[in-house]
């Protein structure tokens, strides 16, 4: 199980060097919020070699303009593009999906491409994550990720289960998929998470002390780190 980090900054990417993935977002413009490609750029030259991802936004249904993000984040340095689906319809969701990774994969084969869908889905009228998995596998993009898309303190095991995720893992790895699991997880949640044993989990408010609007710490990076072994 990696840990991925998400800094806003470049001051925040070198307190998140201890991180195996370095995410870079803008949380001020939503959950998976873009940042500007010179940070992108910036951070991939302070990683050390470490991969980065990048965020592209809750996306609405806009393919176009979420193939074009992509491509951006892609040629900005990003190892893993990661788009969030802020929208319902699961033939809207293949389309967008399609096009985020037909936009990366053309030109960067071996990058990664993360498609993101949300636990609380209920509340945003947006596709459950429990329908992606066949699309991101049909599109022949890499991971299949749930976030929560409303930071208001309730996290991913507010809205899912330790066996629904477990399922939803399962199912990914059947498909050739990897997992990625985010959504205002605590230190209290590594121990579910690590039987879960998703490829990757997404943190920024547990390494800010609790407040992802917050700094990231390097201290409670490297705690992090150590605790998922």
């Amino acid at each position: 199980m990696q840990l991925l980090v998400s800094p806003s900054s470049i001051e925040e990417a070198k307190a998140s060097l201890s991180a195996d993935i370095i995410d870079v977002k803008r949380p001020a413009e939503g959950s998976l919020g873009a940042n500007f490609p010179w940070i992108i750029h910036e951070i991939k030259e302070i990683a050390g070699g470490k991969p980065v991802s990048a965020a592209i936004g809750d996306n609405e249904y806009k393919p176009g303009t979420a193939a074009l993000s992509a491509f951006g984040a892609a040629h900005a340095g990003a190892d893993y593009v990661k788009v969030g689906l802020m929208f319902d319809g699961v033939e809207r969701a293949r389309e967008v999906i399609k096009a985020v990774t037909t936009a990366v994969k053309r030109e960067f084969p071996e990058r990664y491409v993360v498609i993101a869908a949300y636990a609380d889905f209920n509340r945003l009228g947006t596709i459950s994550p429990l329908a992606i998995s066949p699309l991101v596998a049909d599109a022949g993009a890499d991971v299949a990720m749930i976030d929560t898309g409303v930071k208001d303190g309730k996290g991913l095991f507010t809205f899912m289960d330790e066996e629904t995720l477990t399922l939803f893992v399962e199912h990914n790895r059947e498909l050739g998929l990897q997992t990625a699991l985010a959504g205002s997880l605590r230190f209290e949640d590594l121990d579910a998470l690590k039987r879960i044993n998703p490829d990757i989990i997404g943190v920024r408010g547990m390494v800010c002390g609790g407040d992802r609007s917050s700094t990231i710490r390097a201290e409670l990076v490297e705690r992090a780190k150590m605790m998922i072994g």
